[in-house]
């Protein structure tokens, strides 16, 4: 018998066995169990939390023959033929690579037979926000009005791409990001039955390295016993994934905030000697810096021994909230510079020798918006200039300049995302205008149309998440954004010469179309 990965060796085979989705897991078993089994599933979460064996087990449970308390028992022919593959009747689809309309079509002819051994034909479709939307459309009949012998359980990371007349018909469950305690416990259970000596702290690096993750965990795990030592501490865990030790981490963000430009930049020599990775380094600094800053909230602090907490409190006690939130903004800044540069070692240690200059700090501070009061009695609070390209937090928010005007500072607000690297963002948002709508609200209108691609661009969560960042750094307060694109083609679908005719124009680029 081949190789089994850890992951697949060990997955869950019931919702007893399931890690952190009790919420979940129990109302599926009480549904089975009163016979209230829904036609449409969708099991939405991140990778790695269970969805995908969560439908496999609910296949299984709705079909087995001896079912005990809605789990399946894995004894019975349904349930041995679900689990080696051999039965026809739960059909798994990765819609990934079949997200056509002929594949759609193929199930709608399919759902008018019986099941050939089992009470219910089962379809599993797997990251189904991959369909198109004419496959979407020749599943929505079906999905709306299944035979009585069919069910459908739908998994997506990213539900939001699925049309709502889709999600309306399916009863959802979200499935929550893994505890690192609850991942820990189930390593733990691994390793006894794999024979693997492991640390807890290994054990704790890797669930904190897994992010929420089972699946993720286990493979991290699995690559360290690759070595064909099955002994497992934290060094080995850090060391394999390119992770630099805590101790330099600590001494590198020590040079920082003492702007000892040598010190810091021996401390990256050492690392990328051992061959850690950048990304993975920036990573850890901010992670630390968040610790350190939880430990002065708390005084409470985790995966660290008692060597490493005793730098910690060293290091909280000589810095303010203030400055290690300003940190932790410009490594992630740095991050994605980093991330999209082609000279990742030269724009990471030129960060850092940002970071170390004194002078440079100081001017940061001179240029943040200051508060100046126009009415003593009231003190009303209003800036003067909009310091986008560095934002910075406090953590008193009483404290922070109050912009209400968002219709003044959206220029800079596109300008920023050009100097910030975010070019398509850029280009889109090109001659648009801000209106609030609401306390918080702030809505963006198009008068000059939008093409279909720049349509699809915006409405990336991740791009509404930094629009939404940016002017709520504008406005001193959380703030969200809507897109404001009228009925009755008012804001036109712009072709792509009319697009690039647009940015040449606000760019001042001599432009002629050739046909």
């Amino acid at each position: 018998m081949g190789y089994t990965a850890l992951y697949r060796k060990f997955r869950p085979m019931t919702f007893s066995e399931m890690v952190g989705q009790e919420h979940i897991t129990k109302t599926l078993k009480n549904q089975i169990m009163a016979g209230r089994v829904g036609h449409a599933y969708l099991f939405n979460g991140g990778r790695g939390t269970g969805k995908t064996s969560a439908a496999k087990i609910l296949a299984r449970a709705i079909n087995c023959l001896n079912p005990q308390n809605g789990e399946p028992c894995n004894e019975c022919e349904i349930c041995k033929g679900a689990i080696s593959g051999s039965l026809t009747d739960i059909v798994e689809m990765d819609a990934a690579s079949n997200n056509s309309v002929e594949d759609i079509r193929s199930i709608r002819e399919e759902v008018n037979f019986l099941p050939t051994k089992a009470k219910y034909r089962v379809y599993i479709i797997d990251e189904v926000h991959m369909l198109s939307i004419g496959a979407f459309n020749a599943l929505l009949k079906t999905l709306e009005e299944p035979p009585e012998h069919v069910k459908f359980i739908l998994a997506t990371t990213e539900p939001q791409k699925l049309p709502a007349t889709i999600l309306s018909r399916c009863q959802r469950f979200d499935f929550k990001r893994i505890s690192n305690e609850d991942i820990v416990k189930r390593l733990e259970i691994v390793c006894k039955e794999s024979n693997i000596e492991a640390t807890k702290e290994a054990l704790f690096a890797i669930a904190s390295l897994s992010e929420g993750a089972m699946r993720d965990s286990l493979s991290i795990l699995e690559r360290c016993v690759q070595d064909g030592e099955n002994k497992i501490d934290e060094d080995k865990v850090k060391d394999l994934i390119g992770i630099p030790k805590t101790i330099l981490v600590s001494k590198l963000l020590k040079s920082i905030t003492e702007y000892d430009v040598n010190e810091a930049l021996e401390s990256i020599e050492q690392m990328l000697k051992e061959g850690k990775d950048i990304s993975n380094v920036i990573w850890e600094m901010i992670k630390y810096v968040k610790d350190v800053l939880v430990y002065q909230a708390t005084k409470k602090i985790e995966l660290y021994n008692e060597e490493e907490k005793k730098q910690i409190d060293e290091f909280a006690k000589n810095i303010q909230k203030e400055k290690l939130v300003d940190l932790i903004e410009k490594l992630s800044e740095l991050e994605t510079q980093v991330k999209w540069s082609t000279q990742k070692t030269i724009i990471f240690e030129a960060g850092i020798i940002k970071l170390c200059n004194k002078q440079s700090i100081q001017n940061d501070v001179q240029s943040t918006p200051k508060i100046q009061s126009t009415k003593k009695a009231e003190n009303i609070q209003k800036p003067q200039t909009l310091q986008a390209e560095q934002p910075r937090f406090v953590s008193n928010v009483e404290n922070t300049p109050k912009k209400t005007n968002s219709e003044e500072y959206w220029p800079e607000i596109i300008n920023d995302l050009r100097k910030n690297g975010k070019i398509v963002l850029y280009t889109n948002l090109l001659g648009t205008k801000a209106k609030q709508i609401n306390d918080m609200t702030v809505g963006i209108e198009f008068p000059q149309g939008i093409t279909s691609f720049g349509k699809t661009v915006l409405e990336k969560q991740e791009n509404i998440r930094e629009i939404s960042k940016l002017v709520s750094i504008a406005c001193g307060k959380e703030m969200q954004i809507k897109y404001l694109m009228e009925p009755n083609n008012q804001n036109h679908i712009m072709t792509k010469e009319e697009n690039l005719q647009n940015f040449a124009n606000q760019s001042d680029i001599p432009f002629n179309i050739i046909d």
